[in-house]
């Protein structure tokens, strides 16, 4: 009986403050570095330098409206894709709120996104990047993405 009365004595006072603990590290930050490397590239319009982070043989694939007006279905290698990118075309990407998966070698991001040309949002939508890590290297194999020129916001 002692021993329920001492523990009840103690459950009713009040614990100490403990410190929260950080976030498990997952490797979301070396997935995330290769993403933001990725847009830097789109931004300056050096396919030469995008190739280096994707897999060239890996697919850009679009789904709705795109900013040339473009509706439908469009998908083209990344070397197609870094071929056609133009320096100075004032491209602006932002994305938020990342769900990232992964397992192993194997990771997923899924974002939604807005683009900017030269400060005017144009389109939003949602990306899916999916990354493969070779030789302690992340390298993006695939990027699909949903596109819309109306309903963005701001």
């Amino acid at each position: 009986m002692i021993t329920l009365l001492s523990a009840l004595a103690l459950a009713a006072q009040p614990l100490p403050q403990a410190d929260r603990l950080p976030p498990p590290d997952f490797g979301d930050k070396e997935v995330m570095a290769v993403v933001y490397a990725l847009f830097a590239k789109l931004e300056a319009g050096d396919g030469p330098a995008l190739l280096e982070l994707v897999y060239p043989q890996g697919r850009v694939t679009a789904r709705g409206t795109l900013r040339s007006g473009y509706t439908g279905l469009r998908s083209q290698s990344f070397a197609e894709y870094a071929g056609a990118m133009k320096l100075g075309a004032g491209f602006h990407e932002e994305i938020g709120d990342m769900v990232i998966e992964r397992d192993g070698d194997v990771a997923m991001v899924w974002a939604p996104f807005t683009v900017s040309i030269e400060g005017k949002l144009v389109s939003c939508g949602f990306d899916h990047f999916d990354l493969v890590r070779e030789n302690g290297q992340w390298k993006v194999m695939n990027l699909t993405f949903s596109s819309r020129t109306e309903g963005c916001g701001a």
